[in-house]
């Protein structure tokens, strides 16, 4: 009997590949069939796991966005967080009108702060707390407010005389950006119908309904606004 010979197949492993390739044994023989593998040959690997699609990665925020979004009617049905980090219930301000400003403290614009000041003082003392402005910090343009929510204050406090709610820095655009914002920017879009915020300083007004009244950008100072507030507090 002429005994069969075995050849063994070389192992070539391809550049960067991630799979295992098994080395098999043939007779030379010509029907040509594989033996068992022997003890050198490699296991196989379990399958490598693929990661779900970026867009199927759902956070917790996310979702919260989109639930405050979708029952969102008004403006008094979001829960914004003060200076120190506390919710604070917007329907408190039902019956008032509101101008919500996102500012800065570093700003070509920062110098507004006195012209809102101003404008909150003299509102005060015709309408009492029938009107309130709200000052949201951002970070987002130009990076002209990084101080902390504590810097922040104090630089208001300190520089502008500031004695309205300054509140907890916020971001306005973007996936993290705050639900009001973002019911704001849809209730109100900008110019061509683009709701993104431009730049530090926008502002919106809410009427005593809770709906947003009016828009305006960076350039619109303060005092030019006393019009359309005491129009919407006559209302």
């Amino acid at each position: 009997m002429i005994p069969r010979q075995i050849t063994r197949l070389p192992y070539i492993r391809p550049p960067r590949s991630k799979s295992v390739i098994a080395v098999a044994y043939y007779h030379s023989s010509s029907t040509n069939q594989p033996c068992r593998p022997s003890k050198h040959t490699a296991a196989a690997r379990p399958p490598l796991v693929t990661p779900a699609p970026q867009h199927q990665l759902i956070t917790r925020r996310a979702a919260a966005l989109f639930s405050a979004m979708a029952s969102a009617t008004t403006f008094y049905d979001f829960k914004p967080l003060d200076k120190k980090g506390s919710e604070v219930d917007l329907s408190e301000h039902k019956g008032k009108v509101v101008l919500v400003v996102n500012t800065a403290s570093k700003c070509g614009f920062t110098p507004q702060f006195a012209g809102l000041e101003k404008l909150y003082k003299e509102m005060k003392e015709k309408h009492g707390d029938d009107f309130e402005i709200l000052g949201f910090p951002c970070n987002q343009f130009g990076g002209q407010d990084p101080g902390t929510d504590e810097e922040i204050q104090s630089f208001c406090q300190i520089n502008y005389g500031v004695t309205f709610p300054i509140m907890q820095k916020i971001e306005v655009n973007g996936d993290k950006a705050s639900p009001l914002y973002e019911w704001m920017k849809t209730e109100q879009p900008g110019l061509m119908g683009l709701k993104r915020i431009k730049w530090n300083f926008e502002k919106f007004l809410i009427g005593k309904d809770g709906k947003v009244k009016g828009r305006w950008a960076s350039t619109t100072k303060p005092e030019s606004l006393q019009k359309a507030i005491e129009d919407e507090l006559s209302t």
